[in-house]
This record gives C-alpha cells, structure tokens and sequence, in this order.
C-alpha cells in the first residue's frame, strides 16, 4: 500500500518479530502437554518392552472386536479384501452338510463302542456316508465359488480362494472368524467394492 522508500528502515510488522521464531508462543498449558509427552517415551529397555507389550494388547484388542464386527481396518490380511469379504458372505449364506458333520461323528463313534456287530457296521456306515457328503459339498463349493467370483471379480485372482472357502464352511457356523454377517438364504449384495 504505501511505497518504502530507499531511505527508511524495513520496520518489523506486528506479526513478526525481528530474529522471532516465526510461531507464536505456547501456552502454559501446551508447553506442559508436549513436556508430559517427551517424557513418556520409553528410556530402557525394560519400559520399551513395556510400551511394546501394550501397543501389541491393543491391536489384538482391535483385531478380536473386528473379528466379531467385521471391521475391515483390524482384520488380519488374509482375511481383508472385498474377495475375501465375498467368500466368506458366500459361504454364510448357504446351507453346508459340514454343519451336520459333528452330531453325526459322535452318532458314529457312539455305534462303533456298542457291543453289537450290526450297530458298529451302521456306525461305520454313517462314518463313511459323512465323509463322502462333506467331500462332494466342497467340490460343489468350489465350482459355484469360482463362477461367483468370475463374475463378480473378472480379472482378480483366485489363488488361495478355494481353501480359504473350505477351511470356513469346515467350522460351525457359531464358531467362524470372523463371525458371520449374513443369515443362511440371504441375498449377498452384487457389489462388494
């Protein structure tokens, strides 16, 4: 606004002052804040253990709230990913033989230790029937798994998908992690960007 002539001296503005540090002072309050902060950095060895011992409780406090919530951010990288998030929404969703696995392998086993002939070949028979049902599930699961993810994810890949879907539907639905977000029958979104 006004010209300087060559003349008179370059005063300092209010905002800065000759040689200043060029940020305002801070408060009593924030001084003590920052001096609090510097001094909890660990020194020893012992106190960083420490400090390392509590950031790891609290990310695995993180990761066990995101296996039950579903929080993509906390969950551990095999299980991240919109694939991933489909596979196990998928296999949710259907009804799987492997849910029936467990009662009829103590039905089996519980004929086996009776004292008849006939009941332990009945057991025998479940046994084998089982194991067969569960066989045959998988394999179907496998081939509507990977039209499913043709179709929904063209281009991504595969790898690892296949056992990632079988290891799920191998647990009870009660017991999967992370927990289940989808009912059995439910229509899974087209999208899962």
């Amino acid at each position: 606004m006004f010209r300087r002539t060559s003349s008179e001296p370059e005063t300092p503005t209010t905002d800065e002052k000759v040689g200043g540090k060029g940020r305002p002072t801070p408060t009593r309050k924030e001084a003590e804040a920052a001096a609090r902060a510097r001094a909890k950095v660990p020194r020893t060895r012992k106190e960083q253990a420490a400090a390392q011992r509590a950031a790891r409780g609290d990310s695995s406090r993180k990761m066990r709230e995101a296996m039950k919530t579903g929080d993509e951010r906390y969950l551990p990288a095999r299980d991240r990913g919109p694939v991933r998030r489909f596979i196990r929404d998928f296999v949710d969703s259907r009804f799987s033989f492997i849910e029936l696995m467990v009662p009829l392998l103590i039905v089996s086993m519980v004929l086996g230790y009776s004292g008849s002939q006939a009941a332990r070949n009945l057991g025998n028979t479940v046994l084998f029937t089982t194991l067969l049902v569960i066989v045959f599930d998988i394999v179907m699961l496998r081939f509507r798994l990977r039209r499913e993810l043709a179709r929904r994810f063209p281009g991504e890949p595969t790898k690892g998908t296949t056992l990632y879907a079988a290891m799920r539907s191998l647990q009870m639905k009660f017991l999967r992690l992370p927990k289940a977000q989808v009912k059995i029958g439910e229509k899974l979104p087209e999208t899962y960007r």
